[in-house]
């Protein structure tokens, strides 16, 4: 248990940042895993282009790494070129 109130306060921040950040993963996985399903090639280079601008912001903002975030639009990016 945290002994100061600074402390008590960061456990409260950090729990909510956790909650907030695992919402959006899920999210962005659920939105990978509809494009991967896709089969006309119209709609899923639109919808690519909604998933690369959010796996951006969660890039930037540490949900998560660029580098996986760079993996995640070259992988989907390939998906979509094959159709």
């Amino acid at each position: 248990m945290p002994q100061h109130k600074s402390a008590e306060k960061r456990v409260r921040q950090a729990e909510t940042r956790r909650e907030r950040n695992r919402q959006q993963k899920n999210t962005a996985r659920t939105l990978m895993k509809k494009l991967e399903g896709m089969e006309d090639k119209d709609t899923a280079t639109a919808a690519l282009n909604e998933i690369k601008a959010k796996l951006d912001r969660l890039g930037s903002k540490g949900v998560f790494k660029k580098n996986q975030v760079a993996n995640y639009k070259s992988r989907l990016e390939k998906k979509v070129n094959s159709l």
